[in-house]
């Protein structure tokens, strides 16, 4: 029993002390790249069998394979070379390394190269014909483009909002005073430089000339000038938010101060 147990304890097959007792799990490495992946693996399988699950890992033929054992501080603690052996006859334990060496010829990093795997592609008309492809899925459901009517409403919808947007910016004349209100900040008084279309954001904007350095800008955005101010004095807001009307500059009462 002792010499038994002593056999069991170096590296090569022998009575190792996970033999036919469940699992283990092992970190697996190859000469082909730098990946490491962690499995489990059953103590009872040959290292033929073990080979041939590794396959799947590593991508080395079975028939190609030299491994080796790795203690979990990186020791080498020896090869796994008898393919009639079971795993867990070797000293085997969670934790430990094992490292397969291609001796197949191939170069390092060909399993990795996706770009040299052939890709399947299906003819348009093979794919319109399929029933469970998503196409026929969201046409079923009259999704996404295939929902005629919701896409025809949401375009009369986005016109409708565009016409209402032109008519309030054609109420507001240039120079006229104005309040701006915009959502969470507080109301500001201002005058209107510029009422149309831009070149940074589609539909119509309306430029104005804050009353103080509350705004973003001096009349230019992106490179092109669209009216004169002081930087910081300038913004551009939508029509829906500007409200003309009679409010005048307010007076800071500099001018009775002797």
């Amino acid at each position: 029993m002792k010499a038994a147990a002593e056999a069991g304890a170096g590296p090569g097959p022998g009575l190792g002390p996970l033999l036919g007792t469940g699992s283990v799990s092992l970190v697996v490495s190859s000469s082909l790249n730098a990946f490491r992946t962690h499995k489990r693996y059953s103590t009872g399988l040959t290292i033929a069998e073990f080979k041939c699950k590794l396959e799947l890992v590593v991508g080395s033929p079975a028939s190609c394979m030299d491994l080796e054992l790795y203690g979990a501080e990186e020791q080498l603690l020896g090869r796994l070379d008898c393919d009639e052996a079971l795993l867990g006859s070797y000293p085997v334990a969670d934790g430990c390394r094992v490292h397969v060496i291609d001796r197949s010829g191939a170069r390092i990093g060909e399993y990795e190269d996706v770009s040299r795997v052939e890709k399947y592609e299906m003819a348009e008309s093979d794919y319109e014909k399929r029933p469970e492809s998503l196409r026929s899925f969201l046409r079923q459901r009259r999704w996404g483009r295939y929902d005629a009517e919701g896409t025809q409403r949401r375009v009369d919808e986005q016109q409708q909002r565009q016409a209402q947007e032109a008519a309030l910016a054609a109420a507001l004349p240039l120079g006229a005073r104005c309040q701006v209100r915009l959502p969470g900040q507080p109301s500001k008084l201002a005058t209107i430089m510029y009422v149309g279309q831009t070149d940074f954001k589609p539909g119509y904007w309306v430029g104005v000339r804050y009353d103080e350095p509350l705004g973003k800008h001096d009349g230019s955005v992106g490179g092109r000038r669209y009216f004169e101010c002081q930087p910081k004095y300038g913004a551009f807001v939508k029509p829906q938010s500007v409200t003309p009307g009679d409010f005048p500059e307010e007076d800071d009462g500099l001018e009775d101060e002797l």
